[in-house]
């Protein structure tokens, strides 16, 4: 009997058996930028680019009038930062516009694990701060970003999980960062919202209540005796408390290395595989207010890196980064430090986003002093790339009034 031919792997469609270089897949106007042995790709519009082609992106809608205005006083490159499981392609319909606007360069990078950015092999010290799919590791690459474009400053655009990236970078570096537009901000996990008015900090939604002091209390044996049991059983149950806590710890810990173990294994290889097959288009269709519209060239953008090698290895090494992180105690979670943000900020995101609900995203922009907060109607969760257009439009209106605002005192701590 002749040999039963081999069955060809397919992952979303594309063919596992023939994966390349990430390199052998970029596109003509693609840059590789190297940092600490990182092969970033990236790409960079200028607006003599947007000039010279006025009429070959979906944004060029720009009013002539306003480009004047702006002119003279922006010229800030602007950096993009895409989300969890996008590119550079997700920009690719804003990022000629969006140069036009600042009249300066535009860049957008893969951070690692996506897009065709080299696929690094991982530290063997997670708690390394170079970790190449480490949150430090995507700072350090935002802010080399900079330097590489010339400038001292830039406007960061962070979409979704980029969002973090962004934030990170400007509690990094506040000097080097001129404002920051955050897209569907994934920043606070989802939960019901806090009524108006209530703190959200009281557990349970009580105020403790108040135990009048025994020492004030009319001198009586009973008082005195009850008291007495009280503080003993307090100082119990904080003992307790303490044993609970060391020993939850220790049961995190172990869960963490097992999670970690597991995501590292064949296992974790063949469950990310299926993962990104049942789920990967059908991710990139939700994430529309009208899964209708997602065209072939859309699926062809965000599937494309699946032909790189070693993609689904990268990919579980920035999801174990992203858990070691999450529990990291020396890291305050940027949800925690947004009152700390004193640069110009725009939370802009689709009214109907199914990932990252608009309410959400309002409280981001509640959280941050002075932050403005506009939401697209009939958008989901990628403004930039479904509703383009109005995006560009909210963009620009907050360009324009931050930095060709009367108000000198608020550009000049923008640009200088």
């Amino acid at each position: 009997m002749a040999p039963r031919r081999r069955r060809r792997r397919s992952v979303a469609g594309i063919d596992q058996d023939e994966l390349l270089d990430p390199e052998a897949l970029a596109d003509p106007d693609s840059g590789f930028y190297e940092i600490n042995g990182v092969r970033l790709h990236h790409k960079v519009c200028s607006h003599e680019d947007e000039d010279s082609s006025s009429d070959q992106s979906t944004g060029s809608t720009i009013a002539s009038d306003s480009d004047a205005v702006l002119k003279s006083q922006i010229g800030l490159p602007i950096l993009l930062l895409h989300g969890f499981g996008a590119s550079v392609f997700s920009w690719s319909s804003v990022m000629r516009p969006l140069a036009r606007i600042v009249r300066a360069k535009v860049l957008a990078f893969d951070r690692p694990a996506f897009g065709l950015t080299s696929r690094a092999s991982r530290s063997a010290d997670d708690a390394k701060p170079l970790n190449p799919y480490s949150m430090a590791f995507s700072v350090l690459a935002t802010l080399a970003f900079i330097d590489y474009l010339g400038a001292e400053k830039a406007i960061l655009v962070g979409h979704s999980a980029g969002c973090l990236v962004a934030v990170d970078a400007y509690f990094e570096a506040p000097e080097r960062v001129a404002a920051l537009v955050l897209v569907a901000p994934a920043i606070f996990a989802p939960r019901k919202a806090v009524k108006e008015g209530q703190s959200g900090e009281e557990e349970g939604g009580q105020q403790a209540q108040r135990v009048p002091n025994d020492e004030n209390s009319p001198p009586n044996l009973f008082a005195r005796i009850s008291g007495g049991f009280l503080e003993l059983w307090k100082h119990v149950a904080g003992l307790v408390l303490k044993m609970i806590t060391a020993i939850r710890d220790v049961v995190r810990s172990l869960c963490l290395k097992a999670v970690v173990a597991f995501l590292r294994s064949s296992l974790g290889v063949v469950l990310v595989r299926w993962v990104m097959d049942k789920f990967g288009i059908l991710g990139v269709r939700n994430a529309w207010y009208d899964p209708s519209k997602v065209t072939d060239h859309v699926i062809q953008g965000y599937t494309k890196p699946l032909k790189s090698k070693g993609w689904e290895t990268a990919l579980l090494e920035h999801t174990v980064s992203m858990i070691i992180d999450s529990v990291s105690a020396s890291r305050v979670p940027v949800s925690k430090r947004l009152s700390e943000i004193s640069c110009p900020v725009l939370v802009v995101t689709g009214d109907t986003d199914r990932i990252v609900p608009a309410w959400n995203a309002e409280r981001v922009a509640r959280a941050i002093p002075g932050a403005t907060f506009e939401a697209i109607k009939s958008c989901g969760h990628l403004p930039h790339e479904e509703r383009p257009e109005e995006f560009l439009s909210v963009v620009e209106n907050f360009l324009r009034t931050t930095f060709a605002n009367p108000n000198e005192q608020v550009f000049q701590a923008a640009v200088s």
